[in-house]
């Protein structure tokens, strides 16, 4: 996509900082009706998206049984059935802009582990199912006769998908641009200063963006002076085997994650790639260290064939990155505290994709003077 260097001052409705998936569904989103300009310190896509697994999942981290203790059942019932309509979304922007990203309709295998058991995730199949989600708890002799996995018991859901996020993000990228959105890069954000009147950015190009409104979809790496309540920043590992791994027939429509912290998690690419990822740390700089690459891949391979011990995974590549979490799995999508006319979008956890969906549809209807009537679930 074409990108440009920032060489002179500009004005705009909007400026979104950061040209990854969450950006990019926002400038999709926003570029219908806004002037809007994108900026990134780095080349679009080479952020945390390029590090995604793309596991485009509705369900949430946190369970919705869980999620009921900390936030009440009422709102998380809301926050699972947005979700759920999230995945939707994306799947109908896909096919309505026609975006090649090996987008695929996928089940999800959840299995009982330390964090949750099978009492657990038979209470919690049943709770899903009560608010009209597609959920199937399975025994231990069901999951070994489906799916050859020796485990305690399972959920099997219905709706959620696997894709391509770097083809994705580029490709609403591009979207946006046709409307006539600008994309530079790369350009670093140093500083932002609100007024009554909007946001004025401050970048090492040394020329201003002056917008009515910015909306920070910079994961983890906001600018000085821009608060980051409700986000912790976390490390997290995972590697791809060569193409054409042979696996079970049933993996190539099914992504796979376990119940327990931390969590093991898999899937099949189009290619017939395998990849397997977890081992988080709550650390923020961890992925950093290759030394600890080598072991993480190392524990991941060893839980993955005392998962599935007729899987032979020869490493093709691994990687390592860092993103932002909740307490309740939910994101923080909201204004900047004491900034006018600034949003910030953060904490997304294992569902980035399907929040950044979620994010665009809160922000743009607010930039539109309307209220989302799920905002109040994304405010930390």
């Amino acid at each position: 996509m074409p990108v440009r260097p920032l060489k002179e001052a500009i004005s705009v409705d909007v400026a979104i900082v950061g040209a990854g998936i969450s950006g990019a569904f926002m400038a999709h989103e926003l570029s219908r009706d806004h002037s809007l300009a994108v900026l990134d310190r780095r080349p679009p896509l080479t952020g945390s998206t390029v590090a995604s697994t793309a596991l485009l999942q509705w369900e949430i981290d946190l369970p919705l049984t869980a999620l009921a203790g900390k936030v009440g059942m009422a709102k998380a019932k809301r926050a699972w059935l947005r979700s759920r309509s999230a995945v939707d979304a994306l799947k109908r922007i896909v096919a309505g802009e026609r975006i090649v990203c090996g987008l695929k309709d996928k089940d999800t295998l959840y299995l009982a582990g330390d964090a949750y058991g099978h009492r657990a995730l038979e209470a919690e199949a049943e709770a899903r199912e009560a608010i009209g989600l597609e959920s199937e708890y399975i025994g231990p002799e069901a999951l070994r006769d489906r799916f050859g996995v020796d485990r305690t018991g399972a959920i099997v859901s219905r709706g959620s998908a696997s894709g391509d996020p770097a083809r994705l993000a580029a490709a609403l990228l591009r979207r946006a641009q046709e409307n006539g959105a600008r994309v530079y890069s790369r350009v670093e954000v140093m500083e932002a200063a609100s007024d009554p009147d909007g946001v004025t950015l401050l970048t090492d190009a040394g020329h201003a963006v002056r917008a009515k409104s910015v909306v920070f979809c910079c994961g983890y790496e906001f600018p000085r002076g821009v608060p980051t309540p409700g986000a912790e920043v976390i490390s997290t590992w995972a590697m791809a085997s060569k193409p054409r791994q042979r696996c079970p027939a049933w993996l190539r429509e099914t992504l796979v994650w376990e119940a327990s912290d931390p969590y093991l998690y898999f899937r099949m690419g189009g290619d017939g790639r395998l990849i397997v990822g977890g081992e988080d740390e709550a650390t923020p700089d961890a992925h950093a260290d290759q030394a600890k690459l080598k072991r993480k891949c190392e524990t991941i391979v060893k839980k993955l064939h005392a998962l599935l011990p007729g899987v032979e995974f020869e490493v093709d590549y691994s990687w390592a990155g860092a993103f932002g979490e909740s307490a309740t799995g939910l994101p923080s999508i909201a204004p900047v505290p004491d900034m006018e006319h600034a949003w910030a979008v953060m904490g997304f956890g294992g569902n980035g994709i399907t929040y950044s969906v979620i994010a665009s549809q809160v922000v743009s209807t607010a930039l539109r003077g309307g209220v989302d009537p799920d905002a109040d679930l994304y405010r930390p």
